[in-house]
């Protein structure tokens, strides 16, 4: 399975998400069974491309931002769909699917083949594990951004429970990351940390969310939601500049953790 056929099944795939976002959105109260089973197909439709191109290359397809992009646009409706099921949030199926459909579509226009073999650095078992965790970590934060936004502009407290139980499990996968992140850097590099561009990035978004975490468990005032919320909006900010962003400072050319 290739890049060459991955257009029918995001469309499939986006087609069943679709339908599942309308459901969930036109029913006011509960659970729309139709929906979640229409996301979970598609969901299913999208991870068997995914599972067919990681055969395909003989690696698994996480090394390009076109790679990364794919599992995030997943995680994306996974962790929108488990919201969904959750706490019965009707517009975060669609909010999510907004998001997925985003990647999905640069994923058409530059889909990013790259060479199928991996650069020694990248041959690790720590790869797989790492990867994915961080990705997954960045779908729950971006759901956490969504109901943020959303709270902000219904001027509503309501969405905090939702955003601490999410930021908590994203916090605890995002730790994993990274500590598994030195583990691999002391096997490949001969180092657990060296401050390279996108470690400091890391560290930033890190500590972000831990500040997230800490005003919330310190003061649950319903007045200071505003700033809880600006705080994850400024979390995921430095998420974006860690994942991609610094892909494009002077400092991050010669980083040991280039796409290229």
């Amino acid at each position: 399975m290739t890049w060459e056929i991955f257009l029918p099944f995001a469309l499939v795939s986006l087609v069943l998400w679709t339908a599942g976002a309308v459901l969930a959105a036109w029913r006011r109260k509960g659970v729309s069974r139709a929906s979640v089973i229409l996301t979970a197909c598609g969901i299913v439709v999208y991870a068997v491309f995914i599972g067919g191109l990681w055969i395909s290359l003989n690696r698994p397809p996480l090394r390009t931002l076109g790679e990364t992009r794919l599992w995030y646009s997943l995680f994306m409706i996974l962790s929108g769909w488990i919201v969904y099921c959750r706490w019965h949030y009707r517009l975060i199926p669609v909010f999510s699917l907004v998001v997925a459909t985003v990647f999905i579509v640069i994923n058409i226009v530059h889909p990013e083949i790259h060479d199928q073999s991996l650069m020694p650095a990248l041959q690790s078992l720590w790869f797989v594990p790492h990867v994915t965790v961080y990705m997954f970590s960045y779908s729950l934060f971006g759901c956490a951004f969504l109901l943020a936004v959303a709270g902000l502009w219904r001027h509503s407290a309501d969405y905090l429970p939702s955003t601490d139980r999410l930021v908590a499990i994203g916090m605890a996968f995002l730790t994993f990351g990274m500590l598994s992140g030195c583990f691999w850097a002391k096997q490949a590099w001969g180092s657990y940390w060296s401050w390279d561009p996108k470690e400091t990035w890391a560290a930033a978004t890190w500590c972000a969310y831990l500040v997230y975490t800490h005003r919330r468990l310190c003061c649950h005032r319903t007045n200071q939601s505003a700033i809880s919320y600006v705080w994850l909006i400024v979390g995921f900010a430095l998420l974006q500049m860690c994942w991609y962003g610094v892909n494009y400072l002077p400092s991050a050319q010669g980083s040991m953790h280039s796409y290229n």
